[in-house]
């Protein structure tokens, strides 16, 4: 991930203890909280700023303030078998539900050898990655994926219709860090553009397209635009099908259909979050978790080495001419913390500018920043 020349470097620890008490400042328990600021922190910890401190203030701090997000959950089971669980949120925090939810496949998991969860009324979940990893620490193969707002036009359309629609495994290797796939379906995600706009910098053409197909790379426009329903992401793959875009359309609608037919909840233009007379209402999005427990196939050991000689293989394979190496899923992450590890989350300026004013707003001027 690219960092602004202008980012200061704040220690996770003290970032991490702002972000639990932000959320405590707008109603959100403490516990909640605490779960909350944990997810987000570990989306700086792995480098993937676009869904970490970034997204405190215009993801959950102002949702909540405008009342389109509950700061207190209600996590409701509306319906359980032995190795199944439906649950309502409510429209409260995501973190919070999605990590309750993948909890109980993982039980189920540890039982049955297999435990899914499909959730609906739910909110942004953070990084799904998050989510899956717990399943991997468990010794399980952890999937998640989640509906959200329309954002991806299908292949051969120009209409923002599905979100980014993220689908992301995680498991256990003999390696230092799991292999963790967490990617949208589109060909970028939303965060991503954020991330751009707040850097000030132009988009590649390709990833957003306007009404008439043409492409569009002004960051700060097309998070207006894609509002607006005046333009629209890109599945994988990209327009058309030469390259394989209905490949990644396939993907996300399948995403799509398991985030909201499994527990009968919202789905792409209701996930806009406006009413009929354009009023703002709550995201009600649906996630779905899937813990499937190795020791009930193989010994976990045998499947963590194959899993490892798998992917060492893959790195050590040949390389195109002027690549320096070959990554595996997860192994990027993992650099991106021990580079990191000692140095904090690089916040850039328009997110430091977010900081002091909920920082100001809620009273917290114990907390001092490098800013």
């Amino acid at each position: 991930m690219e960092i602004e020349k202008g980012a200061k470097w704040v220690k996770f620890d003290l970032m991490e203890r702002f972000m639990r008490d932000v959320f405590k400042g707008i109603g959100v328990p403490a516990a909640d909280a605490s779960v909350c600021a944990e997810v987000l922190i570990t989306a700086d910890k792995l480098g993937i700023d676009s869904h970490g401190v970034s997204r405190l203030k215009p993801i959950y701090y102002d949702r909540i303030k405008q009342g389109i997000q509950l700061a207190k959950t209600k996590f409701e089971i509306v319906k359980e078998t032995p190795t199944t669980a439906v649950i309502d949120g409510h429209n409260g925090m995501g973190h919070v539900i999605a990590k309750r939810a993948m909890e109980i496949a993982i039980k189920k998991a540890k039982r049955y050898g297999l435990g899914m969860t499909a959730v609906r009324n739910s909110t942004h979940y953070g990084i799904a990655g998050y989510h899956t990893l717990l399943a991997a620490k468990a010794g399980m193969i952890g999937i998640t994926g989640t509906n959200a707002r329309p954002s991806v036009a299908p292949t051969f359309g120009v209409e923002n219709m599905m979100g980014t629609n993220p689908l992301t495994f995680a498991l256990p290797t003999d390696e230092k860090f799991p292999f963790m796939l967490d990617c949208a379906t589109s060909i970028t995600q939303r965060g991503k553009i954020e991330v751009y706009a707040k850097l000030g910098k132009r988009m590649p053409k390709g990833w957003v397209i306007d009404e008439k197909g043409g492409s569009k790379t002004d960051s700060r426009a097309v998070l207006t635009d894609l509002i607006k329903g005046t333009a629209a992401l890109a599945p994988l793959g990209g327009v058309g099908e030469d390259l394989g875009g209905y490949k990644g359309y396939g993907y996300c609608a399948v995403v799509e259909i398991l985030s909201a037919a499994l527990q009968d909840g919202a789905y792409m233009k209701q996930l806009l979050g406006y009413d009929k007379k354009g009023n703002k209402v709550p995201y009600p999005l649906g996630h779905f978790f899937l813990a499937i427990d190795i020791g009930h196939f193989v010994p976990l050991a045998s499947f963590k080495r194959t899993a490892g000689n798998i992917l060492r293989e893959l790195r050590a394979s040949k390389k195109m001419p002027g690549a320096k190496r070959i990554y595996t899923a997860g192994e990027k992450e993992y650099l991106a913390w021990q580079y990191r590890k000692n140095k904090g989350v690089p916040v850039n300026k328009e997110t430091q500018r977010e900081v002091l004013a909920m920082r100001e707003e809620l009273g917290l001027e114990r907390y001092k920043f490098p800013f």
